[in-house]
């Protein structure tokens, strides 16, 4: 093979690799219930909610929105937590802001926090005065 051919066929391929790169990048959507059942422990509670979490694997780019009703009262904190399991807590994570009016916001997550959110060891908890620890709880899974 000729000189030229093979640089060639090298650009050819090194563009293809370049080009190829986003395609593993993943825009992930996921729908996550709040309940009380699913706080740990266990809360007695007529609180539901949902979130709907986006996330971009290219950018690390975390998105929610958190709507709920049925609390025992406002809500004084939401977070996300992790790492931890469903059945298991652990610290805050990510904090939503304006927790008292439902929670919407964006956070561009570290490396460490992005492989805990792809494993399902994140979850978002909202917090009232009658349970300080978390009324309304979902694990965040794929």
């Amino acid at each position: 093979m000729n000189s030229k051919r093979f640089a060639i066929i090298a650009a050819a391929a090194g563009a293809c690799v370049a080009l190829g790169g986003p395609a593993f990048a993943e825009k992930m959507t996921m729908k996550v219930d709040l309940t009380s059942a699913a706080q740990v422990p266990a809360v007695t509670s007529p609180g539901k909610g949902t979130a709907d979490v986006n996330f971009d694997t290219a950018t690390k780019m975390l998105t929610w929105k958190v709507t709920y009703s049925g609390l025992t009262g406002p809500a004084t904190m939401a977070h996300f937590h992790g790492p931890a399991e469903a059945g298991k807590n652990g610290p805050v994570a990510v904090p939503l802001k304006d927790a008292a009016s439902g929670a919407e916001g964006s956070a561009t997550l570290t490396d460490a926090q992005a492989a805990d959110l792809l494993a399902g060891k994140y979850y978002i908890n909202i917090h009232t005065a009658a349970h300080p620890g978390g009324e309304i709880r979902g694990q965040v899974t794929k």
